[in-house]
């Protein structure tokens, strides 16, 4: 969000006094803004609201400098395709969930399909690692998934795409440069 000074300095001292109270909600720029436009206008400042005021501006400024790579992005909306496939192939092999253990193992690996997906989306850096480390002793199992593509054709085509997906999320994960994320 940007703040225009000129439309601040268009306010009355009054209605900027606002600003710079200590439990105004306005953003770090604004209340900046109105800080230096009511020095200009006259009024002083003690040594502890001078103070105050600088905090309030560098620690709410911290807040907003996050950005996210915009691989974070893709490779959280590719998670979520991996969770949708998931979610179909769950559909699509109802019989072999026929217990409370095996339909909680398919609900517990969706969630954490989504949670990873929720958490490279915040451009959080463990998740990445967290996928690298899961998708490499998913690797163990892939004999099976080949094996399921000849017992169940469209499962094992879910799992492979899914599978290759995934790659393609790690790869974008690792083409972040390190000083992406603040």
């Amino acid at each position: 969000m940007d703040t225009k000074k000129n439309v601040l300095e268009k306010m009355s001292s009054q209605e900027l006094e606002k600003y710079i109270n200590p439990n105004s909600k306005f953003v770090p720029q604004a209340v900046q803004y109105a800080y230096e436009i009511l020095q200009s206008r006259g009024r002083k400042f003690t040594d502890e609201e001078s103070a105050l005021i600088a905090s309030r501006t560098a620690v709410l400024g911290k807040k907003q400098e996050i950005t996210i790579h915009p691989n974070h992005t893709k490779a959280s909306n590719i998670m979520y395709v991996c969770g949708a496939l998931g979610i179909a192939g769950f559909i699509w092999a109802y019989d072999p969930f026929n217990s409370g253990l095996s339909i909680f193992v398919g609900i517990a690996t969706l969630t954490f399909i989504f949670g990873i997906g929720y958490l490279i989306g915040k451009g959080n850096e463990v998740a990445k690692y967290v996928l690298i480390v899961t998708f490499i002793l998913g690797l163990f199992g892939f004999s099976s998934i080949l094996k399921n593509l000849f017992v169940n054709p469209v499962l094992g085509i879910i799992s492979i795409v899914q599978t290759i997906l995934q790659i393609w999320v790690i790869i974008l994960l690792v083409r972040i440069p390190k000083n992406s994320v603040s």
